[in-house]
């Protein structure tokens, strides 16, 4: 499309020019012999020819992909809408402007307050499209300058509106609810200047200071209380642990008193005996060294 346009604008130049200086060319021969008046009526004719060029230039054009071309006659619309490709309308008289109905983004901060009277800062991602079917009434509506004038507002009055349907601490714990309940007043508000949501999220819930701290400390107590509780439980098994054990250990006694005979000791002794002969004896009151004698009955 530029190379035609280019091409038309250069032959528009070079017979201009042309025109203009064979006429000056001859002017000036002329003069030499008599004076002669201006060739007017040349310069007139080169001035014909370089508009009838770029007038030839002006008349294609060319739609991009992902836009719409609204067709306009001395400025105002015809209702024809031109498809993405190559066009051709009327010089000077017809002229076509490019309307985006591609997937557009727009971020914006919006300042509301909570149902517990808690302000909140948000932050609304928009993905969003125009209508392709509707592309003259949004052109004779807003021109294109529906995201300043429709898009803006539409998240601020949505966000504040939304918000103030949950307290703070809801706006963290139910955030897909917030969040679809945002999305549907947004697309309620866009769809009557003929626009469609594509997607939205919300990337950021901010809040005061105090508030922050206040959440911060409720969920250390909480995490404090959850420690306490585990361990009042390991206590409980720790101390049901050893009531067991004490009941095993008193149960064993009793049973090894009821067990304990003279056969069982005698049978304890033997089962411990290294199979040696013991080097002192006595009845508790005499001590006799058996190493003593062993040694004697040696020599």
């Amino acid at each position: 499309m530029f190379v035609i346009q280019a091409a038309l604008w250069i032959a528009g130049f070079v017979g201009a020019g042309y025109i203009f200086w064979r006429a000056t060319s001859y002017w000036l021969e002329k003069q030499k012999e008599a004076p002669t008046p201006l060739p007017y009526l040349s310069y007139v004719e080169a001035i014909v020819v370089l508009l009838i060029c770029g007038g030839i230039a002006s008349s294609f054009g060319e739609v991009p992909a992902g836009f719409r071309g609204v067709v306009l006659r001395f400025g105002g619309t015809t209702g024809e809408v031109k498809q993405p490709g190559l066009y051709t309308v009327a010089p000077f008289i017809t002229t076509v402007v490019l309307m985006n109905v591609q997937v557009q983004a727009y971020s914006a901060d919006a300042a509301a307050a909570s149902a517990d009277l808690q302000n909140v800062q948000t932050k609304v991602t928009l993905n969003y499209t125009v209508d392709t079917d509707k592309v003259v009434d949004v052109y004779n509506r807003l021109n294109q300058d529906y995201q300043d004038r429709i898009i803006a507002p539409a998240i601020q009055e949505a966000t504040k509106a939304a918000t103030a349907h949950f307290t703070a601490e809801e706006l963290i714990t139910k955030r897909p609810e917030a969040r679809d309940l945002l999305e549907k007043t947004l697309a309620a508000r866009l769809g009557e200047f003929d626009m469609h949501i594509a997607a939205m999220s919300i990337t950021n819930f901010e809040f005061s200071q105090d508030f922050s701290n206040a959440i911060e400390a409720k969920v250390v107590a909480f995490q404090n209380y959850l420690k306490a509780q585990n361990q009042l439980k390991q206590a409980q098994v720790d101390a049901q642990t050893a009531i067991a054990t004490a009941r095993g250990d008193a149960t064993a006694n009793i049973l090894r008193r009821q067990a304990i005979s003279e056969l069982t000791v005698q049978y304890d002794a033997i089962q411990k005996w290294d199979g040696h002969y013991p080097l002192v004896v006595g009845n508790g009151t005499t001590l006799i060294g058996l190493n003593a004698l062993t040694a004697q009955s040696s020599k």
